[in-house]
């Protein structure tokens, strides 16, 4: 086995070492022995272990070149376990992983500098997935599952929120890492739904109705929408009342369904 060498700051390489909490991140997996399981950011294979002895096949992506290569050592016996020396966010997932619906778990403790990018490539691809169990930033965790009003509510609570239910299972110490980070993490469970939590129209529109609002947060919700030019301003009024929505309110108090129904309105007028 190669020598381990010391994290990588660079990377943000914070390496999980406490048992209990990877035996908790294995129980809310709800693994059986059935199941084809993508682990992201693997690093030394703390959890990789316990996933190979629980899974069908264990797919192992791993960005840093010399933690790659010691697993490909480490596992080099096990046939079911696959180690890919790449980047998460260029390599071609739906390719490797394969077409069939809810084919595979997703179990990780991501690497958090990059968290938000995988996390939005993972929603691309959420058919492809039954559940996803993810450790992040505790900040990070707390916007995905935040209410509206809060100053943590934002882009990724809605855009996630709208194709996944999302709970927070528990939330881990620096102390259960080394090196230790400055922050608290949060381990959340995502399942992909069926049809989206509320109707949008065009999704597209969604999108950049979300995005706008959130802008410039300080400012009203008719002001984002105005500066970001999703409608005509002599349109805009109308549409926001139509939705029953006054335009002098801030993006973060909105819900899933005001802001799904002010993206059905603007679909209509085809200019997005």
């Amino acid at each position: 086995m190669t020598a381990l060498r010391r994290p990588l700051k660079a990377l943000g390489q914070n390496f999980l070492v406490d048992g209990n909490i990877i035996a908790k991140i294995i129980r809310a997996a709800g693994l059986n022995p059935e199941d084809s399981i993508l682990e992201i950011g693997p690093g030394r294979g703390a959890l990789s272990d316990l996933l190979a002895q629980r899974a069908k096949r264990l797919l192992l992506v791993e960005f840093d070149h010399a933690l790659a290569f010691a697993l490909k050592d480490r596992y080099a016996a096990h046939d079911l376990v696959k180690v890919i020396d790449g980047d998460i966010l260029a390599l071609d997932l739906a390719a490797v992983l394969g077409k069939e619906p809810a084919a595979w778990k997703v179990v990780a403790n991501l690497p958090y500098n990059i968290s938000t990018p995988i996390l939005f490539r993972l929603l691309e691809l959420r058919a492809l997935f039954s559940r996803l169990v993810l450790m992040l930033q505790r900040e990070v965790g707390e916007r995905l599952v935040a209410s509206p009003d809060c100053s943590d509510y934002g882009v990724t609570t809605l855009l996630l929120g709208l194709w996944f239910d999302i709970r927070r299972e528990f939330i881990v110490p620096p102390t259960c890492f080394h090196p230790r980070p400055k922050v608290e993490s949060a381990v959340l469970s995502f399942v992909p739904l069926m049809r989206p939590r509320a109707e949008v129209g065009d999704e597209t529109v969604f999108r950049k109705v979300v995005k706008g609002a959130f802008a410039m947060r300080r400012k009203t919700l008719a002001n984002c929408l105005k500066a970001c030019e999703l409608a005509p301003a002599d349109e805009l009024g109308g549409i926001l009342e139509q939705c029953g929505i006054d335009g002098k309110r801030r993006g973060e108090t909105l819900s899933m369904e005001e802001f799904a129904s002010l993206s059905r309105g603007l679909s209509k007028l085809h200019l997005i």
